[in-house]
């Protein structure tokens, strides 16, 4: 029998995607992804982000760094220019002031919401199905620039970028890479020279404005600067930490971890800055580890996969009190659903296997039919389950809203 499937795709075939770009999803994948930059026009993204949203989490929410930067001309504000304490009862002396930000935004500095797929609620459920839609984890900052002002030069990013613009006008350059695919221990900082050359000589891919409910992709290594216009602007970027072949790569080196050859000692005395001493063991930790690569099973290096990438999201949040309640009031005609945005996989067998990101779950092989049931991400009342009695059905329910496999809906 074949396992489900790790996620199924939304019904109305990735809602969060098709958001962020205007043309055919399976083009956008085959020609674009990873490879080319693309405008897309005619979005609305008025009810995810708004100036007025800003304003709220500046003065209202308690906010801290590191969710607030703040920058002027490429150059990054030191916390303390911005920062202070909450006064009596919260005197943590990292909040924001909005006095200060106040002052500082006037005078042309750029405001850098970060990690907005934490801290704003439609941004936590955009978040959370952007991620289950791509495959990859997502991050969200915003940037808010006042008129006729940059914050940032030239660079690129190490992972994909979607611009989604909220406010405003804004002027934007793209360049093709000058280090094609960078990894996140790779930044535009170590190649600056050649970003500011390309930037000032070579002609743009893109250079267009970018208008309320247009958007932009930029690939990982692409240079972008941008540039507000007549007025205030802000844009969200979205950030898709893109998974890489060599991911797998590192995943097989630690796999080499298990073979007790390869976690030997070297010889002591050791040098390890003369090429004679390494061509000494090189040829034996080689065959080593090549001899370990291939033995590698992919069931192997996926359990790793699993553990390193699930937990890159946050599934849809989960209200502790009222989840709580929902279990201890649980009964046969309580409507539940799969957690939106919780990455697992089903394996059939006895015990059945429910793979989560950060556990596996060991069930009862008469369990398979009811989880595959809400494994389709269907809403269903308890007593719907197909496959068990009643008392079972409450049995297996609770338990999965335990583990926060799923939710109660109203």
């Amino acid at each position: 029998m074949t396992p489900v499937p790790e996620t199924g795709q939304p019904p109305d075939g990735r809602p969060a995607l098709r958001r962020c770009v205007a043309g055919d999803l399976e083009e956008f994948a085959s020609s674009y992804w990873g490879s080319r930059a693309l405008l897309s026009h005619g979005g609305d993204y008025s009810d995810l982000f708004s100036l007025e949203a800003a304003d709220e989490l500046l003065s209202r929410r308690g906010l801290r760094t590191p969710f607030l930067r703040i920058a002027k001309d490429g150059a990054v504000v030191g916390d303390s220019q911005f920062t202070g304490s909450g006064g009596v009862g919260a005197e943590i002396g990292d909040q924001v002031r909005d006095d200060k930000v106040a002052a500082l935004f006037a005078s042309g500095h750029t405001v850098v919401l970060q990690a907005l797929h934490r801290t704003w609620p439609a941004l936590v459920d955009f978040a959370t199905q952007l991620s289950s839609d791509a495959g990859h984890p997502v991050q969200i900052n915003s940037y808010i620039t006042p008129a006729e002002s940059q914050g940032f030069s030239a660079h690129y990013d190490v992972h994909d970028v979607f611009v989604l613009q909220v406010a405003g006008e804004k002027h934007w350059t793209v360049h093709e890479p000058v280090h094609v695919d960078p990894l996140r221990n790779q930044p535009w900082t170590d190649h600056s020279q050649a970003v500011a050359e390309a930037a000032r000589d070579k002609a743009p891919v893109i250079d267009e404005v970018l208008r309320p409910g247009d958007s932009l992709y930029v690939p990982r290594g692409f240079l972008h600067s941008a540039k507000a216009l007549g007025g205030v602007s802000a844009h969200l970027t979205v950030g898709l930490h893109t998974m890489t072949r060599y991911l797998l790569v590192q995943e097989l080196a630690n796999l080499a971890a298990d073979e007790p050859e390869l976690r030997t000692a070297l010889p002591l005395g050791f040098d390890p800055g003369d090429p004679d001493q390494v061509a000494q063991i090189l040829g034996k930790v080689s065959s080593l580890f090549t001899e370990k690569i291939q033995s590698a099973s992919a069931e192997d290096l996926a359990a790793r996969l699993r553990r390193r990438t699930w937990s890159g999201n946050r599934p849809a949040p989960i209200a502790p009190l009222a989840h709580a309640a929902s279990i201890a009031s649980l009964s046969p005609t309580t409507t539940v659903r799969l957690r939106p945005g919780l990455r697992y996989r089903l394996l059939p067998g006895d015990p059945v296997r429910l793979q989560l990101p950060d556990r596996t779950i060991s069930l009862p092989a008469a369990t398979y039919e009811a989880l595959q049931h809400l494994c389709t991400g269907a809403v269903t009342t308890v007593s719907a389950l197909p496959g068990l009695d009643g008392p079972d059905q409450l049995v297996l329910t609770r338990r999965l809203l335990t583990e926060a496999f799923l939710t109660t809906t109203l």
